[in-house]
């Protein structure tokens, strides 16, 4: 069995419209810092030169959203549902996220939206639909601009009918390798202003109002990747109360 890894880093040296900041407590420093917490706590007096080479440990403090890096949106973040009360990342089942999964290629999109009749036709090119609780992934060729504003503007999003039309197969977790499962901010406003209809308005994260399921968003290596065949495993980290949680999603795929 081969692991891929699927996700993206986080870096505070990557361009984000909500910028990380990543501070590293060395570990000259955290002796020192653990040297002050032992006479604050205990009343010792504790020199740093006790410590090997007088290093204790390091420490990093990072600063981000719960949608920076791969992760995982939980119910909870697409707004109040209909359906009763949406739930947090940390109460998803667990089984959701380590499946069977599908590439579907839509990287000759470019910038737009992709609706349930362009997914039937490349489920039936593969010759396979999915299974219920199977993972279907976006391959928008986005990750190739990862830690750019291209990464940001330039990627293919669903509409809501290709959103229900998966739920409807009995999909709950969707994944993609751009920032977000719906176009682009420019791309939806554009539209917005053509139309004046308010279903082009992030209508794959609005459906999850209506329907509960997870996206998993900027994923990376799908190129790496056979069209069917292997498992995910995407597990969000426990953050109680949260809308999202980041995610190491990893391929498993049989040689």
């Amino acid at each position: 069995m081969r692991l891929i890894d699927l996700s993206s880093p986080v870096d505070a040296e990557f361009w984000e419209p909500d910028p990380v900041t990543h501070t590293v407590l060395s570990a000259a420093e955290g002796a020192a810092h653990m040297a002050s917490e032992m006479k604050e706590h205990f009343d010792l007096d504790f020199p740093v030169d006790t410590l090997p080479g007088g290093e204790f440990l390091t420490m990093d403090t990072l600063t981000l959203t719960t949608h920076t890096g791969t992760h995982v949106d939980a119910p909870s973040h697409y707004g109040t549902a209909s359906y009763g009360r949406a739930r947090h990342i940390d109460e998803m089942p667990l089984d959701w996220f380590c499946r069977p999964a599908m590439v579907v290629d839509v990287r000759d999109v470019g910038t737009g939206t992709v609706g349930a009749d362009r997914l039937k036709e490349e489920f039936a090119k593969l010759g396979r639909t999915p299974e219920p609780l199977d993972i279907v992934l976006l391959h928008t060729g986005a990750s190739a601009y990862v830690g750019t504003p291209r990464y940001f503007t330039e990627f293919a999003g669903l509409d809501g009918p290709a959103v229900h039309y998966l739920l409807d197969l009995g999909v709950r977790v969707i994944g993609t390798d751009a920032f977000s499962l719906d176009a682009p901010f420019t791309h939806i406003i554009a539209e917005y202003r053509r139309t004046q209809d308010p279903a082009v308005l992030w209508p794959a994260h609005f459906a999850g109002r209506d329907r509960e399921y997870c996206q998993i968003e900027r994923l990376a290596n799908l190129d790496a990747l056979p069209a069917y065949g292997f498992r995910l495993s995407c597990f969000p980290v426990k953050v109680a109360r949260a809308g999202a949680g980041w995610a190491r999603a990893v391929a498993m795929v049989e040689d």
